[in-house]
């Protein structure tokens, strides 16, 4: 397991680095869109999930 976590890491590390290298400049940039993205998706995602339990609270109570 600890094999397979640390080669995860390292393939991460070289995305990222390869990434930076072929971006140059404009690197600031792209990750700044990267980070927007990905919290959007999570806060999405988390509205979901909140909204799955109210509606399922709901079913609940109406029982």
């Amino acid at each position: 397991m600890q094999l397979v976590r640390m080669v995860g890491l390292a393939l991460a590390v070289v995305v990222a680095l390869l990434f930076a290298v072929f971006v140059g400049d404009q690197g600031p940039w792209y990750f700044a869109w990267v980070v927007g993205t990905v919290m959007i998706v999570l806060t999405a995602s988390a509205g979901a999930v909140l909204f799955e339990a109210q509606h399922q609270g709901s079913e609940v109570k109406d029982i």
